[in-house]
């Protein structure tokens, strides 16, 4: 099946997944992230439609002291990431996507938490198929270790991503029954 059938398959699935009472324990992910690096920064998405919302978890990062930054889509799609807290204004980009005024710091993320469209149990990673966080990843990478988590429902499980050599395994994905790794 190609990569468009699966995202719009599992989009419907996504959005007819009934999510009430059904929360992913954001306490495991700090807790990760503690052991993984005394670097702070993290790039982190803001939620729309039925994605996961990362709100509290934003909320409790920011607690904990971590540096959250946003991403930005810029020309050549390309991607980077500006630091935001929640009295910084966002403008919404051609997307849909909430994302900060170019008015901060841009930032190289140490950890990177990345929505989801589908996975599988290897971490291959379906995103929206604009490639954004590949190239990020990819860029960075080089010279800089990045920890990458993913997002999911259990709903959005495949039984196997079609990849190609662009594409970027995620280091951990959480969902609201398990955490992949």
């Amino acid at each position: 099946m190609k990569k468009s059938q699966i995202r719009k398959i599992v989009l419907k699935k996504r959005l007819n997944f009934n999510v009430k009472g059904k929360k992913i324990n954001f306490y495991n992910l700090i807790t990760l992230l503690n052991q993984y690096t005394k670097n702070k920064k993290i790039g982190i998405y803001y939620p729309i439609r039925s994605e996961v919302s990362t709100l509290e978890l934003i909320k409790n990062l920011r607690k904990k002291k971590y540096n959250i930054s946003l991403p930005v889509l810029e020309k050549k799609s390309r991607m980077s990431f500006y630091e935001w807290n929640k009295n910084n204004p966002l403008k919404i980009n051609k997307f849909g996507i909430p994302e900060p005024i170019k008015i901060k710091k841009k930032v190289i993320p140490s950890i990177l938490i990345i929505p989801i469209v589908a996975f599988d149990a290897n971490l291959n990673r379906l995103g929206y198929g604009g490639g954004f966080y590949d190239r990020f990843i990819n860029k960075f990478e080089k010279t800089k270790k990045i920890l990458k988590i993913g997002l999911a429902l259990s709903c959005q499980k495949i039984n196997k991503v079609p990849t190609n050599k662009f594409d970027k395994k995620m280091d951990y994905i959480l969902t609201e029954n398990k955490v992949y790794k």
